[in-house]
């Protein structure tokens, strides 16, 4: 059986939020934008996902106003998170820290600290080292003691996704075009 595409209880706002964010992979591809992923290809890399599901669920996120898809002439095409989507960043932080919480037994898989001080975000952004609530574009994401390194060695995007990096930031300066980037 085949589940809808929309929910039936227009009545609900989160019911309407789910009908853009609740697909498969949509959550993901979001995260990943927080993480720098910019490019289609990069997108399909690290997350495996077939490419016409991608597809599709980057169409609906940019029609929806949750990313910006940028043409630069040349054939590349970069998607970022526009301030509709940077809103999104609580609901992430908080489904990963519950995720932390019961599904990985080695602690965090990811710490989120604040950029300027180095102090550890608490549950509601605010850093343990200045008191500051931390707006995302001043948060570094870096390896916790759960973390496990997939892909490492096998392309830039994941070595750079390993690697300690404030959020937002893309994760490579512009390069040569790819033909799989311009969807």
């Amino acid at each position: 059986m085949t589940l809808p595409s929309t929910y039936t209880d227009r009545n609900c706002s989160l019911a309407r939020a789910l009908e853009i964010v609740g697909e498969r992979w949509t959550l993901l591809i979001v995260r990943d934008a927080f993480f720098g992923v910019r490019r289609f290809g990069d997108f399909a890399t690290q997350l495996g996902l077939p490419r016409a599901v991608l597809t599709n669920r980057l169409k609906l996120l940019v029609r929806e106003g949750v990313l910006a898809r940028d043409d630069n002439g040349a054939g590349t095409v970069e998607y970022r998170l526009t301030d509709k989507g940077v809103e999104l960043w609580p609901i992430v932080r908080a489904l990963m820290a519950w995720g932390d919480a019961f599904y990985s037994p080695g602690g965090m898989k990811r710490t989120l600290r604040h950029d300027l001080d180095g102090g550890l975000l608490d549950s509601e952004a605010r850093c343990q080292e200045c008191g500051s609530v931390v707006p995302v574009e001043d948060t570094r994401i870096e390896p916790g003691p759960g973390f496990e390194p997939v892909n490492a060695d096998s392309d830039a995007v994941s070595a750079m996704l390993n690697r300690p990096r404030r959020l937002l930031q893309p994760l490579m300066p512009a390069r040569a075009s790819h033909a799989d980037e311009s969807k």
